[in-house]
């Protein structure tokens, strides 16, 4: 089967224009629309009017490309539920099926039984409803879900996958890049965080994204938790064929070079370059740190049937310290790569 690639809006449409100029393996792009009516589990980059996203949306199916509307706030402060909500969101949604945009992503299971069975427009469970076993598919799936977005953290749990596979009949869909902690403590908050900062008014003076720090100064000090995250390389596509062939890019945040630079990896199921290229995030990390993707070939198969206690197996941690390096003086004339193992013996801070 032909891969589906789902591809981040860049966020304006002179950068639309030249994502879809960019590549033909694009199937959709996904964006979100205006914070004024549900947040997403992202900084929007772009606050989309209704008018800017039947603009966009025109474009797309001119060039045979599919749209999706993000919506996956996971926390609304039970708006939802109350009368206004109801009608507000109801209105927005209408409108967007009217502009013609093909799916909505929702994390919340109201909002997925609303559009399905109030709407003809087809509604997707995003990542964020963290579907990570096959009850929980299945229940998506009786709510009225054509497509569910598999919790990335069973990303390498094939077991796990084949179960949901088996589970439900409807469309799965896998995010290879999203770059997080395995298992992280800090997702439920976080993207709780971001749905209030990037949602509907009125929104918090927030004073720094303490979770985003947070896990940027655990991966500085330990690199093997960017092998441990759950991300899928371009490489390993062919092992998830008898799950999916329909793929999630993630990066709303980045610039179009970069998505372009990730849309072509994954179409050609192959990157020659640094895995940190194709992370989503945490992006700061790919001043510091070079992991030599096709130094990773055939780990997929020690992942596949690992048993996820870290501190047992050590895999990771022993992969890290053979091929990860240190970028020193990235950018100017005196750069140089040092292996983080003699980095790491040494204790020189990083």
């Amino acid at each position: 089967m032909d891969k589906k690639l789902f591809v981040p809006h860049p966020g304006h449409f002179e950068g639309l224009q030249e994502l879809l100029a960019g590549s033909k393996d694009i199937y959709s792009i996904f964006m979100a629309g205006s914070p004024d009516y549900i947040g997403t589990g992202r900084v929007n980059l772009g606050h989309a009017s209704l008018e800017e996203i039947a603009q966009h949306t025109e474009y797309c199916h001119k060039n045979n490309v599919k749209v999706e509307m993000v919506l996956n706030s996971s926390c609304m402060g039970g708006n939802q539920l109350s009368t206004e909500g109801y009608n507000l969101l109801h209105w927005y949604i209408g409108n967007l099926e009217d502009i013609g945009v093909d799916t909505i992503v929702v994390a919340d299971p109201y909002l997925v039984e609303l559009i399905a069975q109030e709407f003809n427009i087809p509604v997707v469970v995003s990542v964020l409803a963290f579907v990570d076993s096959p009850q929980k598919a299945e229940f998506y799936e009786q709510l009225g879900a054509s497509s569910i977005v598999v919790d990335s953290n069973v990303n390498r749990h094939f077991a796990v996958l084949e179960a949901i596979r088996d589970a439900v009949s409807c469309e799965l869909k896998l995010l290879v890049n999203e770059g997080c902690l395995y298992r992280c403590p800090f997702r439920y908050a976080h993207f709780n965080f971001f749905s209030h900062v990037n949602g509907p008014h009125p929104r918090p003076n927030v004073q720094d994204d303490y979770y985003y720090h947070k896990c940027l100064t655990m991966r500085i000090q330990d690199p093997s938790l960017l092998l441990k995250s759950p991300f899928i390389r371009p490489e390993d596509l062919k092992e998830y064929a008898h799950i999916t062939n329909v793929f999630k890019i993630g990066g709303r945040s980045h610039f179009i070079n970069w998505i372009l630079n990730c849309v072509n990896a994954y179409a050609n199921e192959s990157y020659d370059g640094n895995l940190m290229d194709l992370m989503d995030c945490p992006k700061d990390l790919i001043d510091l740190y070079n992991i030599p993707n096709k130094a990773l070939d055939g780990s997929i198969q020690q992942w596949k049937k690992h048993s996820t206690v870290c501190h047992k197996c050590g895999y990771c941690q022993r992969l890290v310290d053979e091929i990860a390096l240190i970028y020193s003086n990235k950018g100017t004339k005196d750069e140089t790569l040092i292996p983080w193992n003699i980095i790491n013996k040494k204790g020189i801070e990083t």
